[in-house]
């Protein structure tokens, strides 16, 4: 799987806990999921499960800690499914 397809469903999977004042456009690779796309904590967490069930990973605590722009959910999520 490709960066851009990981980064496509990564995005699919955001757009779905975007609130109604935050549009798709809005996500771009250095968004933060909390303080610019306005994710709420709970809503992150279902992200995190969407994730793992998508790309057939687990997340840990301290890599969802880690897990704050969607960059780095990308890199959490390749490092995931290359190992």
């Amino acid at each position: 799987m490709t960066k851009e397809d990981i980064y496509a469903q990564l995005k699919s999977i955001i757009k779905i806990y975007l609130p109604e004042d935050v549009s798709v456009d809005d996500i771009g690779p250095e968004s933060h999921l909390i303080n610019e796309l306005n994710i709420n904590s709970s809503h992150l967490i279902d992200v995190v499960l969407d994730l793992e069930d998508a790309f057939d990973i687990e997340i840990k605590d301290d890599e969802l800690e880690a897990m704050d722009t969607v960059s780095s959910a990308l890199e959490i999520i390749q490092k995931k499914i290359n190992n």
